[in-house]
């Protein structure tokens, strides 16, 4: 991990790698990422098989979906469908709590 504010409990979670740092808590049917960026990254156009909800608790991203950019700071809450192509970038460090739901068949 990078660097991270998150309390010392969340950083003993698993660890997650992958287009992002983050620490990862299983859940029933979601899993819950503490994710951290430092400033300049990138995340390129993808989709995936889960529906995503996420709070930025520090920093400020920007989620790119449908043509649209969508700017959001601390507090502010997010969406992103399963199967829709979205990309991300962070300018600033940042940090976020992201639910990864499974979408039911």
């Amino acid at each position: 991990m990078r660097w991270s504010e998150f309390p010392e409990r969340i950083k003993q979670l698993q660890p997650y790698r992958g287009r992002f740092d983050a620490f990862r808590l299983p859940a029933e049917n979601c899993d819950v990422l503490f994710g951290t960026y430092p400033g300049g990254t990138v995340i390129e156009p993808h989709t995936h098989d889960t529906d995503n909800w996420g709070v930025i608790t520090k920093g400020e991203m920007t989620i790119t979906m449908n043509g649209s950019d969508y700017v959001y700071g601390p507090g502010d809450w997010y969406h992103v469908p399963a199967g829709l192509e979205h990309s991300a970038h962070c300018d600033v460090e940042t940090e976020e709590v992201e639910f990864w739901f499974k979408v039911s068949d």
